[in-house]
């Protein structure tokens, strides 16, 4: 068969008086080939040979039953027997539905992209990677949190994917932005869904998630099961996160982790670029989807029994049901989130967990002190004495939190006079 440019030259050289044959040993083709081509007046491609099919009759019903069944030749094989009494082979029907097959992949791989407005959407995921801490490569759950509409994130790390991470995480990201979403898109994640069925459209989130949702005023919504794209701003943000913010990266401990993953998320993420919305986040942030997200409204913490705020005071603790509690020093003077959990007392500085205490009955002492906190509030040889005593009692929490244990200790518990003294000697 002669290419369409090679019939066209000889239609060219026959208009200028040259013979068929002479026409033939120029493009190197028999002569016979040159006149069927002159003859039908250009080139024109081989047809099929039209056959009739066993199907033929059936391709309406087949298309239908094609997409309600994904593809399935099996399938479409089992329903002609069933319901039309046609008994053919697998193979009859794959060719049947060959071209249907690659439209229904094109349609699976084409994505339009789905921009919300402003304060609409937060989109909620977990991924898992390995992480070298203290000399051991250790599995890290990361919950990435990013808005629709500015891709601004929260990122936290956990040891585990479990339901309490899941509802932590979201508290300290509404805290963290000053604001709620209207809606949250997240996984199918056991913690969260009892059960989707996409085919009928029944989705059940669990009861906690539920009264959570409530407790905030966001509508929680799950994306299509094993199809991650429907959140895919999450999902990116997710590969972002290991390969940017923890690629390379070796941690003396899970608290390094967890700082570094801060100040990378503040100094980075929010101030990068970024390639979609061709600004950075915490700019467009600012100007468009702070003042649309709702407002918390004063609402205390859905997880803790009772919240309320205290102020830092100058020897670094803060007082809460007749009892003083450490901070960190450089917290003096800042206003801090106190929660009261399953008796525990969370301190939390701007939606960030800053210390952990063991809640105490009251007795006016200064007994839950985390090591560090009064690091340079007290003489050097006190505070030797003190670490010296005290280190088998103290500990890193549970991977997932960022806070030390809290010690207590006879030397470390004084009568105010003592911390006037101290303070006096340290010019505050």
């Amino acid at each position: 068969m002669q290419t369409p440019q090679e019939v066209e030259q000889m239609q060219r050289l026959h208009g200028l008086g040259w013979s068929q044959r002479a026409i033939a040993r120029e493009l190197g083709c028999c002569p016979r080939t040159v006149r069927r081509y002159l003859r039908q007046g250009g080139w024109q491609a081989y047809g099929q040979p039209q056959r009739s099919r066993r199907l033929d009759d059936q391709l309406e019903w087949l298309r239908e039953q094609f997409e309600r069944h994904r593809g399935n030749a099996e399938v479409l094989r089992q329903e002609l027997l069933r319901q039309k009494g046609i008994q053919v082979s697998q193979r009859t029907v794959e060719r049947v539905v060959a071209p249907w097959r690659n439209e229904l992949r094109i349609r699976q791989l084409a994505t339009v992209r789905f921009e919300t407005p402003p304060g609409k959407q937060l989109q909620a995921d977990f991924g898992q990677c390995l992480v070298a801490i203290a000399g051991e490569r250790v599995r890290v759950h990361l919950c990435v949190l990013t808005l629709g509409y500015s891709r601004r994130m929260v990122v936290r790390a956990y040891a585990h994917e479990r339901q309490e991470n899941w509802l932590r995480a979201l508290e300290e990201a509404f805290h963290h932005w000053g604001g709620v979403p209207r809606e949250v898109l997240m996984d199918n994640a056991r913690a969260l869904v009892l059960h989707h069925d996409p085919a009928s459209g029944s989705l059940e989130f669990h009861p906690r998630l539920v009264a959570f949702a409530a407790h905030w005023g966001f509508t929680p919504k799950a994306c299509r099961p094993h199809r991650p794209r429907t959140k895919g701003k999450d999902e990116r943000g997710v590969r972002y996160v290991k390969g940017s913010g923890l690629a390379g990266h070796d941690f003396p401990s899970w608290p390094a982790l967890e700082a570094h993953l801060e100040w990378w998320n503040r100094e980075i993420a929010d101030r990068r670029c970024h390639g979609t919305t061709g600004e950075p986040p915490l700019l467009r942030f600012e100007r468009e989807e702070s003042a649309a997200l709702m407002p918390l409204a004063a609402r205390p913490s859905f997880l803790a029994e009772w919240e309320g705020q205290r102020i830092v005071a100058k020897d670094c603790c803060l007082q809460v049901e007749g009892n003083w509690y450490s901070a960190p020093q450089e917290l003096i003077g800042q206003r801090l989130t106190v929660q009261i959990r399953d008796q525990t007392l969370l301190l939390r500085h701007r939606g960030r967990l800053v210390a952990e205490h063991r809640r105490q009955p009251a007795n006016h002492r200064r007994r839950e002190v985390i090591r560090g906190h009064w690091q340079g509030l007290l003489p050097a040889e006190q505070v030797q004495q003190a670490e010296e005593s005290l280190a088998p009692a103290t500990a890193s929490l549970p991977r997932g939190t960022g806070a030390q244990r809290p010690v207590r200790s006879s030397c470390l518990a004084r009568s105010l006079a003592d911390y006037a003294a101290v303070l006096a000697e340290v010019g505050a």
